[in-house]
């Protein structure tokens, strides 16, 4: 899960403003003067921490007023300021603080996660997406944006982007987006992909619990292939299945400085998993530490091709989260898989293996076909042999079948 915390402080103290988890409800400017005051006499000011606080439209207004005239500020941390307030609200106060921080060519970072502001308060943040062409982390997770809130915001990187292109500028300096748990969806996927693609120099996307299919993580992949320099990837909680899951092993070729790959609860199928321990095993991301694919449907054979991979071509590999996928802990391919993290001394690397399926070569058998069948892999004649002995089977497997083809569709 993308974090949400408040942004981490860098500065000397002497230059941080923050009222961070106070719970303090601050309207009007009355409430926030004292507040003002302090800002003011923080010289070189390069931090501000709102977060946890309930602000309103003149409290957002004169922080506002403070921040444009402040030429140091480099983070600034808006998180979780709209509890309580109406939807009405949130527009003015988001475009005044936004505003102000157009122009600010010493900003870092922005983070406005943890505002329910939705889809319709996306377009408040177009002018600062659009035209600061210097912040570098943008932190909007967990804000209900939907998908046209999605694209809203896509769409102003995208041309953010271009504009600094047209400028000269490639790579831009945006480097990591958090935009987790906002209900992307598939609608939403492609402009990622065009921005992300557009950018050109990210090292972190985190993008999980999104409801994005394999449609849209195939999209999201073969964008991110244009960033050379990804370092960590987590699409959690989003659905993979087998297509979704080939797209990203085919995009780990561009990434040979990724670190961090999490793609737990994505449902990544058996075939899917074997498409992204053969890619790791080709050698693809040789500094890869941290890889999670827990409830990934993966059995025997993707998990025997990642125990080579571990051997030969992932030294550096210190955390592996493999849970809920079809094994048992005491079948070879995990005593091979345990080995080959041991050959490196990494032999605590791998999580607790409580909750594993076992692997039912039969139902494994069934998927293969289904989702061959779906993909129209196989000829008319070949559909009639597979119907027919699916007739055959017992009634149990047979509304089994049924339930997963529904789910597929």
């Amino acid at each position: 899960m993308a974090s949400t915390t408040p942004s981490g402080t860098y500065a000397d103290p002497s230059r941080v403003f923050t009222i961070h988890g106070k719970g303090l409800t601050l309207t009007t400017r009355e409430d926030i003067d004292p507040y003002i005051k302090q800002m003011r006499e923080i010289k070189d000011l390069e931090e501000v921490h709102f977060g946890g606080n309930t602000l309103g439209v003149e409290a957002c207004k004169a922080i506002a007023e403070v921040l444009k005239d402040v030429d140091t500020i480099k983070i600034a941390d808006f998180h979780d300021i709209f509890t309580r307030r109406l939807i009405s609200e949130i527009p003015q106060a988001l475009s005044a603080i936004c505003d102000a921080l157009q122009d600010k060519k010493s900003l870092v970072e922005l983070n406005l996660s943890d505002n329910a502001f939705g889809g319709r308060s996306a377009e408040p943040m177009v002018p600062f997406l659009t035209h600061n062409r210097h912040f570098q982390v943008f932190k909007l997770n967990n804000n209900g944006l939907g998908i046209d809130g999605g694209k809203i915001v896509a769409n102003a990187l995208l041309a953010n982007a271009e504009a600094a292109k047209a400028q000269g500028i490639h790579p831009t300096p945006l480097r990591t987006v958090i935009c987790g748990r906002n209900r992307l969806e598939n609608g939403s996927a492609p402009f990622w992909a065009r921005a992300f693609a557009a950018h050109g120099g990210l090292i972190e996307i985190r993008m999980p619990q999104n409801g994005i299919r394999m449609e849209g993580i195939a999209e999201i992949s073969k964008g991110l292939a244009s960033c050379p320099n990804l370092e960590t990837l987590d699409l959690q909680d989003n659905t993979c299945t087998e297509s979704g899951s080939r797209a990203v092993a085919e995009s780990l070729k561009s990434w040979p400085n990724l670190r961090t790959l999490n793609l737990s609860d994505c449902l990544l199928s058996p075939k899917g998993g074997v498409a992204i321990a053969t890619a790791l095993k080709e050698g693809r991301c040789p500094k890869l530490e941290t890889l999670k694919v827990q409830y990934g449907e993966w059995d025997h054979r993707a998990i025997n091709i990642l125990a080579e991979a571990i051997k030969d071509k992932l030294p550096n590999l210190t955390t592996l989260e493999l849970n809920g996928n079809r094994a048992d802990p005491e079948d070879e391919c995990i005593t091979n898989l345990r080995d080959a993290l041991e050959s490196h001394d990494h032999a605590d690397a791998l999580d607790e293996l409580d909750d594993m399926e076992e692997f039912d070569e039969e139902e494994a058998e069934i998927e293969e076909e289904e989702a061959e069948l779906k993909r129209g892999d196989v000829s008319d004649e070949e559909k009639k042999k597979r119907r027919k002995r699916a007739r055959s089977r017992p009634r149990s497997t047979r509304s089994w079948i049924a339930r997963q083809t529904r789910w597929q569709t």
